[in-house]
């Protein structure tokens, strides 16, 4: 059925059917839509910072030095870790000064320099190099127990020992133990350099020539195969492919010079080994008659194909365990 029109009020045309109203939306109060997008913005900057405090607590969990919770009064050597942490060594694996033989001038050296440091005084970085096996790495740590044997705790040396792999964080140690109260023999162990490893260039910072220099309190010893710290091969090959090879075997071989002392190791004599195996066999109670042990001593060594204080160390815990002896001081 067809719809009437209306007429327009003032009877001027005619009016379209009337259409029934909108909704009018509910108007909100006056500010309520402020206050939402401030809560919005106060709940976003709260989870903000609660990500951050989670994130700057486990940083410091992980980062913490370890002088901070124990203050190296736990132990005398400690094993450097690039995350951040010193672990104690209870038990420091080393033989007795006295039963270091063939070594007697690098010995006598290298405790001057290790007591002076212990002093306070100028001391040098020292580089122990040379044939293997004849007592680089027990030399340091005999030194460092015997310099300790007679101190106070509050006066003792501390050991930490860094890993060849690990040497990219020893800026990082540097930083860690310099505000503390004890000195520190930083010591690396079997140190050379192969192929493209750039990593020598944070020791050769940390040596000298860095912007904050070594710390006064740490001094670093070192022992390696290789005086020059680089494989023959590895010159050669800078020097073939540089556009000036003497520059670039020069960055390389500078990093020995950085050692202020050079301890060279050399092959020891016949009389020299059986010293040292004699010294043993006296030390641990070892006791064969002298005609036998010498005799053993060099077929031992003579199998072996070489004569060093490990090679000695090899035959004593050798003619030990075939006798039932432990090899425990007597």
């Amino acid at each position: 059925m067809p719809r009437k029109l209306s007429k327009s009020p003032a009877g001027k045309g005619l009016r379209t059917p009337a259409r029934k109203a909108a909704p009018v939306a509910a108007k909100r109060p006056k500010g309520t839509a402020k206050v939402a997008v401030q809560a919005s913005a106060a709940l976003s900057q709260e989870r903000i910072v609660r990500a951050l405090e989670t994130i700057a607590a486990h940083l410091s969990a992980q980062g913490k030095p370890a002088l901070e919770r124990e203050s190296f009064k736990e132990a005398d050597a400690y094993v450097w870790h690039p995350d951040g942490r010193l672990a104690p060594v209870p038990r420091v694996s080393r033989v007795e000064l006295f039963l270091l033989k063939g070594v007697d001038r690098m010995r006598d050296i290298l405790m001057e320099n290790t007591e002076r440091f212990a002093n306070g005084l100028p001391a040098n970085n020292a580089l122990l190099w040379g044939a293997r096996g004849m007592g680089k790495s027990s030399l340091v740590k005999a030194a460092h127990a015997s310099i300790n044997a007679e101190r106070k705790p509050a006066d003792r040396l501390k050991l930490i020992e860094i890993h060849r792999e690990d040497i990219e964080s020893l800026p990082m140690l540097m930083e860690k133990l310099r505000d503390a109260s004890f000195n520190f023999i930083v010591f690396i162990d079997d140190l050379s350099f192969d192929g493209n490893d750039a990593s020598y260039k944070s020791l050769k910072a940390v040596l000298e020539g860095g912007i904050e220099g070594r710390p006064e309190n740490v001094i670093l010893y070192a022992t390696s195969n290789r005086r020059h710290l680089l494989a023959r091969d590895m010159i050669e090959n800078e020097r073939s492919t540089a556009i000036n090879p003497g520059e670039a075997v020069e960055e390389k071989v500078s990093l020995s010079d950085r050692f202020g002392l050079w301890l060279g190791f050399h092959r020891c004599s016949q009389d020299e080994y059986l010293a040292m195996v004699r010294g043993y066999c006296s030390h641990f109670g070892v006791k064969v008659d002298d005609e036998a042990l010498e005799r053993e001593a060099l077929e031992w060594s003579t199998t072996r194909g070489s004569r060093s204080g490990r090679v000695a160390w090899q035959f004593v815990q050798e003619l030990a365990g075939r006798l039932g002896v432990k090899l425990t001081a007597k």
